[in-house]
């Protein structure tokens, strides 16, 4: 029987049991513009839209997809950076009927072409800027992609920036009129100008797919989860209620994540208009430019993943930036060292709160209150209507008893419809009604989860487990140690082995010796670190989280495979 330890130590003003209402995403901006007109919708670089005004240019730009064939399912790719454009276009397709397919602007076009061709994307929207304009050229050249309807990055710069941008940055601007793909490009400032109105379309939240979110890929090829208009406003609600101090309407959020990941695209975009917020965009993550924000613009809200808080702190001149009028932050992607959200809080005087998730989940399932102690270690109690089932890692049909560990399982309104095209890949990836994440975890008393790790990623030195989030945590507690990534590398004795691979904190020294020192009272023997080595820096993902695989290909170049 499912666990109910949660509901009876659910945080004060959040209902586990609340109603959540099926809704369509548009319907979340209509909302947001009817409630709140004049209020500031986007700031970009200066320039600020009204909800008023970003609703009428949706409904614009919504016409002119319909004039070129977008309708109820037509899949259409945004190819962009952080721009008022992906929010106008996001909101746009999704109200023609279409389905919106987000990319990473830094793919290769090997990778761009696979998600296009997966997706059936029929029609790209992008900047005329060279770094994207020129990908998406090769697409159509190709024959992979027919049309793209490209937005003239000047368009959405303030009237100087605009002009200055022409003068100063004409080698970042591509020809587009002299493209040899000319003719398959719709000019995007021609179709928001449409006259013509558009036409509802009947979208059924339930089944309609709204966005196409791929996966990383890191352990395959990628997949396309389905996410319906269900799943995305349920887990916008879900969110919403959780930051309980959030006054709809007075709000501000700093967007310095990707968009196009689902982690921004729900608690940055489809939040931030839930709560009819201000939404501050910065087109890619640079550390003392979000500072500058911060001090200028004063958010109130901050999504972000654990290396930006981590490179915040150790900036030198952190304290020399006003962040206190921020009040909610939320760090999702990877697990949130204790000493790095204590020491934030400490400085801003923001609540920070891990929350945990994943694409197929639209993408929050837990997350850590807002009021009250923290639990070291834990990703929280389940969102309202999300029930957690850890299940034996051997046999996923049996649940474990509490305070074991097992593998976590969710259901609720957020899951995914399943992947595309991929029954076989959607039937193994639940179990009954439960999505399967691929993560350890454990439930304490409380009914608050804690990860271990992910079942893959787990290390098994001489026959035991050790898990590598375990040895990162207390490495983490050494003073000198800024980042740290832990693989499993093959081993003569104990067949595989912990590596750890370690940034320093500017200014400060140590040495193998004294990390395997200051682990000592920390983990057992057995999960002690085989190698460790210093980095200037770790790979990270595009969104700024640690990333495991780069290390684990070097050490198989190295003739140590790593697990």
């Amino acid at each position: 029987m499912i666990s109910p330890l949660w509901v009876d130590h659910y945080p004060r003003g959040v209902d586990w049991h609340m109603p959540i209402p099926k809704r369509t995403v548009p319907e979340l901006l209509e909302r947001a513009a009817n409630q709140f007109p004049g209020k500031p919708a986007i700031s970009f670089l200066g320039r600020t839209t009204s909800y008023s005004m970003l609703a009428s240019e949706v409904d614009r730009v919504a016409a002119g997809l319909q004039s070129i064939g977008v309708k109820r399912g037509t899949k259409v790719g945004l190819l962009l950076p952080n721009t008022p454009t992906f929010i106008v276009y996001y909101f746009a397709i999704l109200k023609a009927g279409g389905t919106v397919v987000n990319f990473n602007p830094l793919y290769t076009l090997e990778e761009l072409t696979f998600q296009v061709k997966d997706s059936e994307t029929e029609i790209m929207i992008t900047h005329d800027l060279t770094l994207l304009f020129s990908k998406t050229e090769a697409l159509m050249l190709s024959g992979v992609i027919a049309r793209s309807v490209v937005i003239p990055f000047a368009s959405v710069l303030p009237p100087l920036k605009s002009v200055l941008f022409r003068l100063l940055k004409r080698k970042d601007v591509a020809d587009v009129r002299a493209s040899r793909a000319a003719n398959r490009v719709i000019d995007g400032v021609a179709l928001a100008a449409t006259s013509a109105p558009m036409t509802p379309v009947a979208i059924d939240p339930d089944e309609d797919v709204a966005v196409l979110q791929y996966t990383g890929g890191t352990t395959g090829t990628p997949k396309g989860a389905m996410l319906t208009h269900a799943n995305l406003t349920a887990n916008t609600a879900q969110i919403a209620a959780w930051a309980v101090d959030l006054e709809p309407g007075n709000e501000s959020i700093l967007g310095a994540l990707p968009l196009f990941h689902v982690f921004a695209m729900t608690v940055v975009m489809n939040m931030g208009v839930e709560l009819a917020a201000k939404i501050i965009l910065i087109p890619r993550f640079q550390l003392v430019e979000v500072l500058k924000l911060l001090n200028r613009e004063r958010p109130t809200v901050l999504p972000a993943v654990p290396t930006i808080f981590t490179a915040m702190l150790n900036y030198p001149q952190f304290k020399s930036y006003d962040v206190s009028s921020l009040r909610f932050c939320i760090s999702g992607g990877a697990p949130l060292p204790m000493e790095v959200k204590l020491k934030f809080e400490a400085v801003s005087g923001a609540k920070v709160v891990e929350g945990y998730g994943l694409s197929e989940a639209s993408p929050v399932l837990t997350c850590n209150p807002v009021q009250g102690e923290p639990v070291a270690g834990s990703i929280g109690p389940p969102m309202p209507g999300t029930t957690i089932s850890l299940r034996d890692i051997e046999d996923p049909t049996k649940e474990v008893a509490q305070g074991e560990r097992g593998e976590l399982c969710a259901k609720g309104p957020q899951i995914m419809k399943g992947y595309w095209k991929k029954p076989a890949e959607t039937e193994k990836q639940f179990v009954g009604e439960f999505l399967r994440t691929g993560d350890v975890a454990i439930m304490d008393e409380h009914g608050y989860f804690s990860i271990v790790d992910r079942i893959k990623d787990l290390i098994i030195c001489s026959g035991y487990n050790v898990y590598p989030r375990r040895i990162e945590e207390a490495i983490y507690t050494h003073p000198a140690v800024e980042e740290v990534t832990v693989i499993g590398i093959a081993d003569d004795y104990r067949g595989e082995a912990p590596k750890a691979f370690i940034k320093l904190k500017n200014g400060m020294q140590a040495t193998a010796e004294d990390i395997l020192k200051h682990l000592e009272p920390k983990i057992s023997k057995i999960e002690m670190p085989a190698a460790i080595e210093f980095r200037d820096s770790l790979p990270k993902t595009m969104i700024g989280k640690l990333s495991k695989k780069e290390l684990a290909a070097e050490e198989a170049k190295r003739g140590r495979p790593a697990s």
